[in-house]
């Protein structure tokens, strides 16, 4: 146990239950435990992880899911843990608050880039490194909703580790001035890790709640509200971008310089 490798082979079955040979090679990684047990449900897959810190399935087409938690240091602990398994891809199925009238509830966004908020991801790479997800990912994402005739937003959004931050009319202030399009707790922290272990990622984030107003904070009513009306959909536009992935075989991962 004297080398990342080894330590994180060991690492991310005792996480989530499941032998580091049982995951595929394209990642989907949410933080709810329903798009898990949906995705059981639709491809009939044993749930693993249970009573563990993540839950994780694998379905036939080679399509892993998993639960990381909620957080920056839980989305750094899974990116690190999933080089044990050196995926295709990852794509990340989030939701985050939209800080623009063009970021209304019921809107997916396509990050361009995440700002480094959250702390995590400075002890990956000095600040002036940017947060990207793939760009070749993304663009099957996209497809995949184009597809299906889907409009979505893209744009930069802010990672942050703090919460309850809505009444803060100082970190609102500079919310505006940064003109992000939304606000979340894990992409640029997955970005950034995903960067450093060289594994081609992505998000796909759904906006839950429009927390630049008092009455636009969420809640467990307007939760509830958007998880019955857009998660599912959330869900298979994912699973269908990651198992095209998966079938035509196209490079996703950026040359290395």
């Amino acid at each position: 146990m004297d080398d990342k490798l080894t330590i994180a082979k060991n690492w991310l079955p005792r996480y989530t239950g499941m032998s580091v040979d049982a995951f595929g090679d394209s990642i989907l990684l949410t933080n709810f435990a329903n798009y898990v047990e949906s995705f059981c449900d639709r491809f009939s897959c044993d749930l693993h992880g249970e009573g563990r810190p993540m839950q994780a399935a694998t379905n036939t087409d080679g399509v892993t899911i998993i639960n990381f938690g909620i957080g920056s240091p839980n989305a750094a602990t899974v990116m690190d843990l999933l080089s044990a398994r050196d995926p295709r891809g990852v794509l990340f199925l989030g939701k985050c608050g939209g800080l623009k009238s063009s970021s209304e509830i019921g809107h997916f966004i396509l990050p361009i880039a995440a700002i480094r908020g959250e702390g995590t991801s400075d002890d990956y790479f000095p600040p002036e490194v940017p947060a990207l997800p793939s760009f070749k990912l993304h663009k099957f994402v996209s497809e995949k909703m184009i597809d299906r005739g889907i409009e979505y937003r893209t744009g930069v959004v802010y990672t942050t580790n703090r919460r309850v931050w809505e009444h803060d009319k100082k970190f609102l202030g500079r919310l505006r001035r940064l003109t992000c399009i939304g606000i979340d707790m894990e992409t640029a922290t997955l970005f950034i890790v995903g960067h450093h272990n060289r594994i081609a990622r992505g998000a796909l984030l759904l906006v839950s709640d429009v927390p630049t107003t008092p009455e636009g904070v969420k809640t467990d009513e307007s939760d509830l509200a958007v998880t019955r009306r857009w998660t599912r959909e959330h869900l298979e536009i994912g699973i269908e971008a990651m198992t095209e992935i998966g079938a035509k075989g196209e490079q996703i991962k950026h040359f290395q310089y």
